[in-house]
């Protein structure tokens, strides 16, 4: 029996950096020379929904996806100059970048464990669905009378062949159906959170980007991670120092990790969307490059600005655009998911838009659909909480994360735990499970409370 490890196995990166290099534009002549000798030599194409492909490679095929890896990474993009990942060079590039806060901002714990909470719900309405296709989701919602989304996914009547042919999430639906749920179960985007929580405790506000990679050596154990955060641990244990970890045989840098362990860097910087986005930036480097840490830092932003409680949903949005470079990649997707919710009255119709436009060029966890996706869900839901969860679920790609970032906004704007309708958080039971040490089983009433200690701190 062999052990196929997901997304680290180098025969099943090369599909996944030629995807990557064909997104930068990179010489045509030069990527498609590095195509032509993977497939001549018998590689295959990234898996399109698993993270490892069946059968193992041979000792040769492996050692050439390691070299044409290599190769890949010494082709430059056109797109570099508008999308730096150095922070310096992002503050240039923002002419608005946010000025800093001047006044102190109130900020309770009952805000916090809305936040929490919302993050929960968010994610937890996604999981049963996180890797099926937009058309499966819709199928299975409507066969049970829940669509637009208004409450959990179910089984419980839907027919066999429905069930057949888009089966749940096989290590998700045991614990994220409505006839299921009992607390919040082990998921990756709670448990970054809480290794958040973790890093500002040990090292505070000033913590380095090495620091982070301690904490997840020390803490994290590596089959909780996925994507570029597998790649980035890997190397760390190869002895590469970050933030090299994000780039040695990363084709995932780009993708969705670095946005979904923003949150508590924006929750812990009330009212001030620049300097949540500075450290939300320290984190993402570990793992991410360009619109990869562009989208930590836009989420943090956000949430720092509905940490203050002076905004709306679309004041949030436009304070995460200001830390982005507005010539990149992710800028562009942000404004095309708010402009089509603006535009389109039927959410659906907005969905589609944004598939016809990323769908066939973009795996479902890249970052580029998710943000444009969650914006547009956000815009459209108007600062509800329910229509917010509902939307970013619906409209696939990475379910249960853009269900967890939209929870987390629309919870801090709820103001209070008592504001999120019943429905979604008694279900959890105020308990979460998870492999990081000390918090299996906490509160979400604790956990706003160590979050606020952390926001009294500064």
């Amino acid at each position: 029996m062999t052990v196929r490890l997901t997304w680290v196995q180098p025969e099943d990166l090369v599909g996944h950096e030629l995807r990557q290099a064909a997104q930068d534009g990179r010489d045509v002549g030069d990527v498609r020379d590095v195509e032509q000798r993977w497939y001549a030599a018998g590689g295959a194409p990234a898996p399109e929904r698993a993270g490892a492909s069946e059968p193992p490679a041979p000792r040769g095929l492996r050692a050439l996806a390691e070299q044409l890896l290599d190769e890949l990474a010494l082709i430059e993009s056109p797109l570099a100059e508008d999308e730096p990942t150095g922070l310096s060079g992002i503050r240039a590039a923002c002419t608005r970048w946010p000025a800093p806060r001047t006044r102190p901002v109130t900020l309770g714990p009952d805000r916090l464990h809305a936040a929490w909470l919302g993050r929960a719900a968010g994610c937890l309405l996604g999981k049963p669905v996180e890797k099926l296709p937009l058309a499966g989701i819709r199928a299975l919602a409507r066969a049970t009378g829940n669509w637009p989304l208004t409450t959990w996914f179910t089984a419980r009547g839907l027919p066999g062949e429905l069930a057949a042919a888009h089966p749940w999430n096989r290590r998700s639906a045991p614990t994220s159906l409505a006839e299921n749920i009992d607390g919040m179960p082990e998921d990756d985007d709670l448990n970054y959170a809480l290794l958040t929580v973790l890093l500002l405790q040990r090292h505070g506000r000033g913590f380095s980007t090495s620091d982070l990679a301690r904490l997840w050596l020390d803490e994290l154990p590596a089959g909780r991670v996925f994507t570029a955060e597998r790649v980035a641990y890997r190397n760390l244990l190869d002895g590469v120092e970050p933030p090299d970890t994000a780039r040695h045989r990363n084709p995932f840098r780009e993708w969705i990790g670095a946005q979904i362990r923003a949150d508590v860097h924006g929750w812990t910087h009330p009212g001030d969307p620049g300097a949540a986005a500075e450290q939300a930036h320290r984190d993402a480097v570990l793992t991410h490059t360009a619109n990869g840490v562009y989208g930590a830092m836009f989420t943090a932003a956000a949430l720092a600005e509905a940490a203050g409680g002076e905004t709306d949903v679309h004041g949030c949005l436009a304070a995460g655009l200001r830390v982005v470079p507005p010539r990149s990649r992710y800028a562009r997707a942000v404004r095309l998911g708010v402009q089509a919710a603006r535009a389109e009255r039927d959410f659906d119709t907005v969905v589609d838009r944004l598939h016809d436009t990323y769908g066939s060029t973009h795996h479902w966890v890249h970052v580029l659909p998710n943000a444009a996706l969650l914006a547009a869900a956000l815009t459209h839901a108007d600062g509800d909480f329910g229509r917010s969860i509902g939307c970013a679920v619906s409209g696939g790609w990475d379910t249960d994360s853009n269900g967890a970032t939209a929870g987390s906004l629309a919870g801090l704007l709820a103001g209070r735990a008592a504001a999120l309708p019943d429905h979604w958080t008694a279900p959890l039971k105020n308990r979460l499970a998870t492999s990081v040490p000390g918090f299996d089983s906490v509160g979400f009433d604790t956990l706003a409370e160590l979050t606020y200690q952390e926001v009294r701190r500064s």
